[in-house]
């Protein structure tokens, strides 16, 4: 990552598994580890001179310290932090994001030897991140949402009327690129998409979806459950329905994105609609069951209140 400025990780990622990175000859794996004395081989890569000045100057940036930022506090101990993430925040700094929530952290607690992210959140998505204290800590929660024993619970309000009947989707995804602007290399956008059951690609998700509100002004606001943490799961799935997120700028109705953004009948929408609510997992020190709760952030209270009123 360090030689390879400029460059999305998520490119990087793309031609290691594609088996052109080697380490003495031998294919390598992202995990793979170098010592003194191996020979690393690194194909060809081009980037645009304006994303190569770019990338220095994000550089430099991060030489000269991310700007210190406390976020608002839902649970701390010596083990671990959860936060309220707002949107608009990525959770790390990289792809075009100088400094993200774990950078920002670190300035603001320079007495803290050890914070790590224990899962990640997209950008847009508001609500409760895990940040680990400790490696012990963090080997521990990460477990637990690699063996599925977490509860994963998010609000989302969806364009239509949701059948209360339709409560599991289990449609495989699979992950890929949109290929960047002519003459770069690599500048590749993250996508999801569903794909059939027998499809070797696919990764098997699974969504439980839960009803909470359905309102005569075409909105149903949703509780969703996600079993599996799959990129994008929440949003693909539920426009793979014909239901899209209110706000969802890559997966969502851009017709209806761009008149929720004046205020009309109802209130402005300027982000999406996903909140990480809930969240249950067992304490990585007691093993005692923790379950914590992250109201709406205000600006989606509001839009909710108006687009499908019920008890928040």
């Amino acid at each position: 990552m360090r030689h390879l400025k400029g460059v999305p990780k998520t490119h990087v990622y793309r031609i290691i598994r594609s088996g052109e990175v080697r380490v003495n000859k031998g294919r390598a794996s992202a995990d793979s580890r170098v010592a003194a004395g191996d020979v690393v081989r690194l194909p060809p890569v081009r980037i645009s001179e304006r994303v190569a000045e770019k990338a220095e100057a994000m550089a430099q940036s991060l030489v000269r310290g991310a700007p210190a930022r406390d976020f608002p506090i839902l649970f701390e101990d010596d083990h671990l932090i959860a936060i309220d993430k707002p949107s608009g925040v990525a959770v790390h700094g990289g792809s075009g994001v100088s400094f993200g929530v774990i950078e920002q952290l670190r300035m603001a607690r320079p007495q803290s030897k050890f914070l790590e992210l224990v899962h990640r959140l997209d950008r847009d998505t508001s609500g409760i991140l895990l940040i680990a204290k400790k490696r012990s800590a963090l080997t521990n929660l990460q477990n637990q949402f690699r063996e599925r024993e977490t509860g994963k619970t998010y609000l989302a309000l969806v364009a239509g009327r949701w059948p209360v009947n339709k409560k599991v989707l289990d449609k495989p995804l699979h992950k890929y690129l949109i290929e960047g602007k002519e003459g770069t290399v690599g500048l590749g956008e993250r996508r999801v998409k569903v794909v059939a059951k027998d499809d070797p690609n696919g990764m098997p998700s699974l969504t439980l979806v839960k009803v909470r509100h359905s309102a005569a002004t075409g909105f149903t606001l949703l509780e969703v459950t996600i079993k599996t943490g799959r990129t994008h799961q929440i949003r693909v799935h539920l426009a793979s329905e014909g239901f899209p997120i209110a706000g969802d700028d890559k997966y969502g109705d851009f017709d209806l994105n761009k008149r929720l953004l004046r205020v009309g009948k109802l209130p402005a929408l300027k982000r999406m609609f996903l909140h990480a609510w809930r969240l249950q997992f067992n304490h990585p020190s007691s093993g005692e069951r923790v379950e914590l709760m992250a109201h709406l952030p205000s600006e989606l209270e509001i839009f909710a209140t108006h687009a499908a009123p019920t008890s928040l």
